[in-house]
């Protein structure tokens, strides 16, 4: 039977970091529980102040060195949260800090732990690379590694999002909880099989990084490139955390990248909340499979916050895409004086906000002295733009969709 952690192990590291660490709220969300048709709870990490859930771990592991190795200094390495945690709170207990992020890390990730007094390195392509060469780091300057996920004291830490929700929310049935190297998963396993053993535990990837699945599996590891949940895109499971899990997770569930996406813009506009990749997977991951959690009551960890504000961008104006908020629509007209006029007064009657023209005489297999002219528009979705083509359409102007 493995048990490298036990309750009585969270129940310390609690105590430890009280006040050192944010109590995050975990509030029922009406809009969420209608949409999934189950009573959803969600556990606001996002909301520490480093933005993820890695504060926990790392002030419980730092405060777990004797004055020796406070001394001497601590390595990390990280692709952003872990790293900001550790340099700030390495900060706040007067500990040097040097920590390896992969060459790929955003950079506001990188800037705020230099903010924080940290050492910083970029090497690797991913966190594997910048692991192995944090331990080189700590072997050759004799500093502690504090490891991301793969270490008693930070697996106790990251266990307290656990305690913390079944204070708050009760007897939840079930718990959605984003999983890379395994420490948030298999922390909160331990305290929540232990303070409530009929509740079902699982784990969610993105399809890209499948690790923790794959291992569990047996199945030949399989990822792909860039992800937008980084803080989840671990390639290989911890020793500590893997035989955890296997014993008490009762699954990892595997939730696409588009799925993703849809759930981060859908915190911020429900809850808003800003949700980076991993955060928002839990969520994700229950929207898909809502079907299996029909009214039972279910608590999501939103594990962190930390995202790339190009990359939110990118999310929100895909988004407005995917729910017709944002169309292109290609319009045909004679190339004659007042044509595009007339179109543009069909749109604004229409209620249309016209965003982007685009006139392609050139480039269009129309008879001469006509043209295709593109309009990016915004609405107020499917039926408000369905209604936009319908007015172009009814007064001669053939119009279709340009593709997204």
């Amino acid at each position: 039977m493995v048990m490298e952690i036990t309750l009585q192990d969270i129940l310390k590291a609690a105590a430890a970091i009280t006040g050192g660490v944010v109590q995050t709220p975990c509030l029922f969300s009406r809009v969420l529980s209608r949409i999934c048709g189950a009573e959803v709870f969600v556990k606001f990490e996002n909301l520490q102040f480093t933005g993820s859930f890695k504060d926990r771990g790392a002030l419980n592991c730092l405060l777990g060195l004797d004055e020796n190795a406070r001394r001497r200094g601590v390595a990390a390495a990280s692709a952003g949260n872990h790293a900001q945690a550790v340099a700030y709170h390495a900060q706040r207990l007067g500990i040097p800090a040097v920590v390896v992020m992969p060459v790929h890390t955003p950079t506001f990730k990188v800037e705020h732990t230099r903010s924080f007094g940290a050492e910083v390195l970029l090497e690797g392509e991913g966190l594997e690379e910048a692991v192995r060469a944090a331990l080189r780091l700590a072997e050759q300057r004799g500093l502690f590694l504090v490891h991301p996920y793969d270490d008693p004291l930070v697996i106790a830490g990251q266990g307290t999002v656990a305690l913390e929700m079944l204070d708050a929310c009760g007897e939840l049935d079930a718990l959605f909880v984003p999983v890379g190297g395994g420490g948030l998963l298999a922390g909160n396993a331990v305290a929540a099989r232990a303070r409530r053993p009929g509740i079902k535990i699982f784990g969610v990837q993105t399809e890209l990084y499948p690790g923790m699945a794959d291992a569990l599996a047996g199945r030949s590891p399989r990822f792909g490139s860039f992800s937008i949940a980084e803080g989840i895109a671990v390639k290989k499971p911890g020793a500590l955390t893997l035989p955890i899990i296997r014993q008490l997770a009762d699954g990892i569930l595997v939730v696409s990248e588009e799925e993703i996406e849809k759930a981060v813009l859908l915190l911020l506009e429900v809850e808003k909340t800003v949700a980076e990749g991993a955060g928002a997977a839990s969520l994700a991951t229950l929207m898909v499979n809502a079907g299996r959690f029909q009214g039972r009551k279910v608590g999501v960890v939103l594990s962190g916050g930390n995202i790339d504000m190009p990359v939110l961008a990118s999310i929100i104006q895909r988004g407005l895409v995917r729910s017709q908020r944002l169309v292109r629509l290609i319009v045909e007209i004679r190339d004659i004086p007042g044509s595009l006029a007339e179109v543009t007064k069909i749109i604004a009657a229409a209620g249309g906000n016209i965003v982007r023209v685009d006139h392609h005489r050139t480039f269009s297999s129309l008879p001469v002295q006509h043209a295709e002219v593109e309009f990016t528009l915004r609405t107020r979705g499917p039926d408000h733009a369905a209604g936009i083509r319908a007015a172009l359409a009814q007064t001669g102007f053939p119009v279709r969709d340009a593709c997204p």
